[in-house]
C-alpha cells in the first residue's frame, strides 16, 4: 500500500517494544485527538455563541437546549478539554518517568511544557466565557493576581482585560485570546512540537548496543494502533457527553461579586486553597511559577537519563526528577482535596 500523509507523520519503524501501550500508555496521540475534537466542536459552537455579557449566558443556554445536537457538541467540548488536561498531564509523567528527554529532545521537552501551559489556558479561558455565577470568583481573582506581578504586572493585565473592569472588557477579550491568540500559538508549537518528534525518530529508546529486543514495527502498524486509540477514547467520550452534562449556572446579572461561593476550575483548587494563607503574589503567583521552572528545568538541571536505562520506566539515572515530580503533583493534588473537604470561602 503506498503510504498516505498520515504515514508520513511516523517515522517508518519504532522500536515494538516501546511502541507498547504499557509504555506509552498513548498519552500523546490521544491529547492530540483530544485537541482535534476540541477545534471542531468550538468551530461550530461559534455559530451560536455571542461574545458579549449580556448575550452569552443565553447563547450558551441556546446551544444547550434548543439547536439541535447542540447539547451534545457543547457536553463533547466541556469533556475533551477536561481529558485533555489530563492527558496532557499524563504524557508530561510518561516523560519524565521514563527519562525520554536526552539532550537532543530537551527542547522540544520545552515545547511540550510551552503546549502544556497553554491548554491549561485554553480550559481557564473557555471556563470564564460561560458568563455565569459560577465564573465569579475565578475571573475577579484570576485576573487581579494578574495585577500582583512586580513591574509588569500592570501592563499584562491591560494585554489580558483590556480595562480596568473585568465585567466590561474581559468577555471580549478572553474570546478574542481563545479563539485566536492561544489558537495561533497552539497550533504553530503543536507543529513545530511533532515535527521535532518525527525528527528525533519517535520514541527514546536506547541507544542499538543497549538494546535487548530489537524488534521494530512499521508506521502502518502504529498508526493502526493510533486510530484505534482515537476510536476507543471518542466511544467513551460520547458516553461521557451523553450522560454527564457540562454544568450550566444562571447568568451573572450586574459585576461578577468576588464574595460569592464559587470555586476555581479543578485544575486550580490547589491555588485557591493556597490562597486562604496570605499573600497572592507568594502563593497565586510565585509557587505556581515556581512549580512550572522546576519541572521544565528537568532536562538542563538535573542528571541526564543514562542511554543504557532509556526506552523503559523507572529509569535510576533519571531518580531525582522522578522524586521532584512525583513531590509537585502529590503537593497538588493534597492541596486540591484539602480545599474541596473543607470549601470554606476566601
Amino acid at each position: 500500500m503506498r503510504p498516505s500523509f498520515f504515514h508520513h507523520l511516523h517515522p517508518p519503524t519504532i522500536p515494538a517494544q516501546q511502541s507498547r501501550w504499557r509504555y506509552t500508555l498513548g498519552a500523546g496521540g490521544i491529547a492530540l485527538f483530544l485537541a482535534l475534537v476540541l477545534g471542531f466542536t468550538g468551530i461550530l459552537e461559534m455559530f451560536y455563541y455571542a461574545p458579549n455579557p449580556q448575550d452569552a449566558p443565553l447563547s450558551v443556554q441556546t446551544i444547550a437546549f434548543h439547536v439541535p445536537f447542540g447539547w451534545l457538541i457543547r457536553n463533547l467540548h466541556y469533556w475533551a478539554a477536561q481529558l485533555l488536561v489530563i492527558f496532557s498531564a499524563i504524557h508530561l509523567i510518561r516523560v519524565v518517568f521514563t527519562g525520554a528527554y536526552a539532550r537532543s529532545r530537551r527542547f522540544n521537552y520545552l515545547l511540550g511544557m510551552v503546549l502544556f501551559v497553554l491548554v491549561i489556558l485554553f480550559d481557564f479561558t473557555g471556563y470564564i466565557l460561560r458568563w455565569d455565577i459560577d465564573i465569579c470568583w475565578p475571573l475577579l481573582t484570576g485576573t487581579n493576581l494578574i495585577k500582583t506581578i512586580p513591574w509588569v504586572g500592570g501592563f499584562l493585565y491591560m494585554l489580558a482585560i483590556g480595562g480596568d473592569q473585568a465585567c466590561t472588557t474581559a468577555m471580549l477579550r478572553f474570546y478574542t485570546w481563545h479563539i485566536f491568540g492561544l489558537s495561533l500559538v497552539f497550533i504553530i508549537i503543536l507543529i513545530w512540537h511533532i515535527f521535532r518528534v518525527r525528527r528525533d525518530g519517535g520514541i527514546a529508546v536506547a541507544p542499538p548496543p543497549y538494546r535487548r529486543n530489537t524488534t521494530r514495527i512499521d508506521r502502518s502498524e502504529l498508526l493502526r494502533r493510533e486510530v484505534l486509540a482515537m476510536l476507543i477514547v471518542g466511544a467513551f467520550l460520547i458516553l461521557l457527553a451523553s450522560f454527564f452534562p457540562a454544568p450550566i449556572a444562571p447568568a451573572i446579572t450586574g459585576k461578577p461579586d468576588p464574595a460569592a461561593e464559587t470555586e476555581a476550575p479543578w485544575f486550580f483548587l490547589w491555588v485557591q486553597q493556597m490562597l486562604k494563607w496570605g499573600s497572592p503574589l507568594l502563593w497565586g503567583v510565585g509557587v505556581p511559577l515556581l512549580f512550572l521552572v522546576l519541572i521544565s528545568g528537568i532536562p538542563y538541571f538535573l542528571p541526564q537519563t543514562d542511554p543504557s536505562e532509556l526506552g523503559r520506566w523507572f529509569p535510576k539515572s533519571n531518580r531525582a526528577a522522578q522524586i521532584l515530580l512525583a513531590a509537585i503533583g502529590t503537593l497538588i493534588v493534597i492541596l486540591s482535596l484539602i480545599f474541596l473537604l473543607t470549601r470554606t470561602k476566601i
